[in-house]
């Protein structure tokens, strides 16, 4: 059992998807530092000097200063700032994603152009399956016509 675990734990897929995981991770913070330090600062300042990761609405009675001082109270709070922050952080990422996978794409496309047009080279004879040139009229292994 301990040997399959460790042939499926190093097959291609597996490894792969770990690598994936981690990169993905690193990007995730990358990226909400991104929205929370160098894009809401800015943004917050031109709609009038707005923190968005302070706006908020408790559930229940009292006025309190910010987010971490409700919560630190125990009230109920709802956040919305902060969720403005992570919708903006989400699209960032989703917008890079696809930005890789279209340049991904457009790099196989690339590379298989290739392989079609040296496919459209040849055919096979009806006769022996043998390749020969798609202009040929008589196969060069059996003499057939073609």
């Amino acid at each position: 059992m301990l040997k399959e675990f460790r042939e499926f734990a190093m097959r291609g897929n597996v490894v792969d998807l770990a690598v994936g995981v981690i990169i993905g991770a690193a990007f995730g913070k990358i990226t909400t530092s991104l929205v929370n330090d160098v894009l809401m600062p800015p943004i917050g300042v031109l709609l009038g000097k707005v923190d968005f990761s302070n706006l908020f609405f408790t559930l229940s009675e009292g006025s309190f200063p910010s987010v971490a001082a409700a919560r630190a109270a125990g009230a109920p709070v709802v956040a919305y700032g902060m969720f403005i922050n992570t919708v903006i952080d989400f699209t960032i990422v989703a917008f890079a994603v696809f930005l890789v996978v279209k340049q991904m794409n457009r790099l196989r496309t690339m590379t298989e152009a290739p392989k079609a047009a040296a496919a459209a080279t040849e055919k096979n004879c009806p006769h022996c399956v043998s390749a020969i040139p798609v202009q040929a009229t008589k196969c060069k292994f059996c003499c057939s016509a073609v």
